[in-house]
């Protein structure tokens, strides 16, 4: 029991200084492709039910910053949207956008616990 302790703490460690890094050092853009990415990981398929007012709340921005950054990915090609909806197009697109932000926490969380996806 304790070494599956030890296991989860360091998953959550790694996951944690990650968004601390991400949160401090990212641009909104890398801060959103990040979490869609991370959102994406969570669920069947790839349609994720949410709106930009929650994007913004769940990145600390204005929701005006989270329409012109989704606006930017649209125009990439590497997502599409629809009221409430937001659908990933090109996930290795949006990986290249989170500049490192996304990537090294999700390797490590796969090598303690196995494939997540």
């Amino acid at each position: 029991m304790r070494a599956s302790m030890a296991v989860q703490c360091a998953g959550l460690a790694v996951q944690s200084s990650y968004t601390a890094l991400a949160n401090s050092q990212g641009t909104l853009e890398e801060r959103l492709a990040r979490w869609l990415l991370m959102a994406h990981d969570r669920i069947e398929g790839d349609q994720l039910l949410l709106t930009h007012e929650f994007l913004a709340l769940m990145l600390g921005t204005r929701r005006a910053g989270v329409t012109t950054a989704i606006g930017h990915y649209e125009e990439k090609g590497l997502i599409e949207t629809a009221r409430g909806a937001i659908t990933l197009l090109d996930r290795q697109g949006l990986e290249e956008c989170a500049k490192g932000l996304y990537g090294e926490p999700e390797a490590e969380f796969e090598r303690l616990f196995g494939a997540s996806r």
